[in-house]
């Protein structure tokens, strides 16, 4: 069996959203789940993966496409959210290996869908939030957002913000600057 050691998921998702409250019966949904495998002891982003997922009990509004660029067409072709979370478990090994987002509303999110749906939590307990570990290590009175902290941190915005798929991959890269840092919890003289 391959080696967890030192590997980190980190995710981030889109959900259904709108301008203002959602119509009536509808709920927020995880419409896309970005992945981006980090190598922590080699200091390098090693995988990058994007799963759409098909809403149930909610449509892609119009102000959610133009946030996230995903229109309804795209996800309806998504897997339902039952087996985006099997197959997270399964080909991405959710459940032991360490898994990092962008503050805690992925985390969120998937407990309530979870929940929800009655659907397995694909996850283990270690979850780290970048974006307090990032405001520790930088001194900041302010919880900065991904586009401030990158910007922060000097590094390039790759891709599309609200793109699961990118922002999973930028919140990799500000991980990986807070390693060179010494400031990424149980790593060697951490």
């Amino acid at each position: 069996m391959e080696s967890d050691e030192g590997l980190l998921n980190v995710v981030d998702v889109e959900a259904t959203c709108w301008d203002g409250e959602p119509p009536p019966g509808a709920v927020s949904e995880i419409i896309e789940i970005g992945l981006t495998v980090v190598d922590l002891h080699r200091g390098e982003r090693v995988a990058r993966h994007r799963i759409l997922v098909r809403p149930t009990r909610s449509q892609v509004s119009d102000f959610c496409t133009e946030l996230t660029g995903l229109t309804q067409a795209e996800v309806d072709e998504g897997l339902d959210f039952s087996d985006a979370c099997k197959l997270l478990a399964a080909e991405h090994r959710a459940g032991p290996r360490a898994w990092a987002s962008w503050g805690d509303y992925d985390r969120h999110q998937f407990n309530r869908q979870c929940r929800a749906t009655g659907t397995t939590y694909p996850f283990g307990s270690r979850h780290i939030n970048v974006k307090t570990l990032f405001t520790q290590a930088h001194g900041l009175a302010k919880r900065p957002g991904m586009l401030e902290a990158l910007q922060i941190a000097g590094l390039p915005l790759e891709g599309r913000h609200h793109c699961g798929e990118h922002d999973s991959w930028n919140i990799a890269a500000l991980a990986l600057a807070l390693t060179r840092r010494g400031a990424w919890p149980g790593l060697p003289g951490n």
